[in-house]
């Protein structure tokens, strides 16, 4: 009986560590996905409204080599530092999103509305600090300031949206398979040989 308890606690242990990487995988892969995908809105947007398609691009450049005191940066310097900033930043955000959501319990999505909720709550919160800065180091005019709020917010929507969406679905998924995987150690420990073998699902947890 103490073996059992033992090794119950062991594979939820080892549950727990899966689950929390499969929650940074899923984070990595949702923040990189609604990066892309808000970027390629944004420069169509832009693109349709009459303005250059990497404004975005070169506004975040900008902004961050006015941060760290760069001197004298070109318009094609300023929009790949504003592309390489897009591109860390956004699949940083994910991979915490999915840690958090993966790791707290009070957090864990079970429903892909909880998980598009959560993700749209933390983006929107979380970009906030990052945004206050481009009108400040910019000194963007109040016009200028209400666009770039109001585009950020929508832009950010849509990264959240499709963040929450894979991170969702893909540990919903991945709390199916960790159940099954529960249930075949189990069956091993317990040396329940025929529940594995009259079971499909038991020999092959991942179907």
């Amino acid at each position: 009986m103490e073996k059992t308890l033992q090794g119950n606690a062991r594979i939820t242990g080892r549950m727990a560590h899966i689950s929390l990487l499969r929650g940074l995988a899923w984070g990595l892969i949702g923040g990189l996905a609604g990066t892309l995908v808000m970027d390629l809105v944004l420069m169509g947007t832009l693109s349709a409204l009459g303005s250059p398609a990497l404004t975005c691009f070169s506004i975040v450049g900008n902004t961050v080599a006015r941060f760290f005191s760069i001197q004298s940066i070109d318009m094609a310097g300023a929009i790949r530092l504003g592309v390489a900033t897009h591109y860390l930043i956004g699949p940083l955000v994910g991979v915490i999103f999915g840690a958090v959501v993966a790791g707290v319990g009070a957090l864990r999505v079970n429903t892909l509305k909880k998980s598009i909720i959560l993700a749209i709550l933390y983006v929107e919160i979380l970009s906030q600090p990052l945004l206050v800065m481009v009108p400040i180091l910019l000194k963007m005019t109040v016009n200028a300031t209400l666009q770039w709020y109001g585009g950020s917010f929508v832009m950010h929507l849509i990264a959240a949206v499709i963040l929450g969406t894979v991170v969702g679905r893909g540990l919903r998924l991945a709390t199916v398979v960790n159940h099954r995987y529960q249930n075949l150690f189990k069956c091993i420990l317990n040396n329940n040989w025929w529940a594995i073998t009259r079971n499909p699902v038991n020999r092959f947890p991942f179907l």
